[in-house]
């Protein structure tokens, strides 16, 4: 009896974690998807601002020079947001795994502790003495 309330609590523990996990793990990959859409949408930018043929003037292509360049530094710095961004989500999917497994775990314990108890169970009604009712005729 104190094993099946103490399995049941760590089982509680187990699915509280596990939800804790899943939640963390779906707000980084979150996380990631923003960071994803800021290096496409920096790219697009350096993109836009790269030298064309009819901007002839020498002010125009030092702007777009200065914009470019700025806006590789900010690229770069985007990328590297989005690796890290993609190791936390990949550690906190790494996480849920560990919290699906260990709350499997409490749950297959839990599944042998009933069915010991349900054996335990047979096997008292074999091993006990047959039951005879007396029936009295009525007089």
């Amino acid at each position: 009896m104190a094993d099946a309330k103490k399995l049941a609590r760590v089982l509680r523990v187990r699915t509280l974690q596990l939800g804790l996990a899943q939640a963390q793990e779906v707000r980084l990959r979150e996380t990631h998807a923003h960071e994803a859409a800021l290096s496409s949408r920096i790219a697009r930018l350096a993109a836009d601002v790269a030298p064309t043929a009819d901007s002839a003037a020498g002010v125009s292509l030092a702007a777009a020079a200065y914009y470019r360049e700025r806006l590789h530094r900010s690229a770069e710095t985007a990328a590297n947001r989005v690796r890290t961004a993609e190791v936390e989500a990949e550690r906190a999917a790494e996480a849920t795994r560990a919290a699906k497994r260990d709350q499997s775990a409490v749950e297959k314990l839990i599944a042998r502790a009933e069915t010991a108890a349900v054996l335990r169970e047979i096997g008292k009604l074999r091993d006990a003495p047959p039951t005879r009712k007396v029936r009295h005729d009525p007089c």
